[in-house]
């Protein structure tokens, strides 16, 4: 079975490299390097990564169907989603790897085991209220509904290159679209490194994803009726 891990990363020249020497060992590496202009790129290929670089920044959503197409291109069976900041530990993908069998798609939750304790308060409270929506409108019994510590399967991920947003609407599009194909989405609980990563979520992120919710309610409620 061929496993490769694909890495969405801009401007993470003080992570990426860690990041990538923690993956080494468990499978392949790709980073999508999404327009980044400091040296993510560089550090990323001497600690041993494969590279693609937009040539611009796209947003999270762009990266990770690039690299989904790389995967698919090059025949694996399997797609681990890892952020390039170093919130994720390495150390849980063979946990992950595990729970794959007769799974689509695998979502590491931080919620399952009370490791997100140390997860910012307002961080905390956007993700439970995103997550009890995503389970309404999909029916799956999830907890962490917007991590992006994940395992995609061969025969699920061509179902996701063509969604059309780019941003980080993309990764609970994401399981909407695996509501809609029947997939079968679970969870395992893995552990988080809280430091100072950034985030490059802004306002216009922020409406567009009330833009998106409010398109999910009005479908459920059409299909209701």
């Amino acid at each position: 079975m061929r496993i490769i891990t694909i890495i969405p990363a801009y401007n993470e020249e003080d992570a990426i490299g860690n990041v990538v020497n923690g993956v080494n060992k468990y499978s392949d590496i790709l980073v999508v390097d999404d327009g980044s202009t400091d040296e993510t790129s560089f550090l990323a290929v001497n600690a041993g990564a494969r590279i693609v670089k937009h040539a611009k920044n796209m947003g999270k959503g762009a990266a990770i169907k690039t690299g989904l197409e790389y995967a698919l291109d090059n025949d694996y069976d399997l797609m681990i989603l890892l952020d390039g900041d170093g919130q994720h530990n390495p150390q849980c993908i063979p946990r992950l790897l595990d729970g794959m069998n007769g799974v689509d798609v695998l979502i590491g939750s931080r919620f399952l085991d009370n490791t997100s304790l140390n997860m910012l308060l307002h961080r905390r409270l956007s993700n439970i209220i995103t997550t009890q929506l995503i389970r309404f409108v999909t029916g799956y019994n999830l907890t962490d509904s917007q991590c992006g510590f994940r395992v995609i399967s061969k025969k699920a991920a061509p179902l996701f290159i063509n969604i059309p947003y780019n941003d980080y609407v993309y990764e609970s599009e994401v399981l909407c679209k695996a509501s809609e194909n029947n997939l079968v989405v679970v969870e395992v609980p893995i552990e988080c490194i809280y430091g100072d990563e950034k985030s490059y979520v802004r306002f216009r992120h922020v409406i567009h994803y009330m833009m998106f919710t409010l398109r999910l309610l009005v479908l459920k409620l059409f299909r209701r009726i």
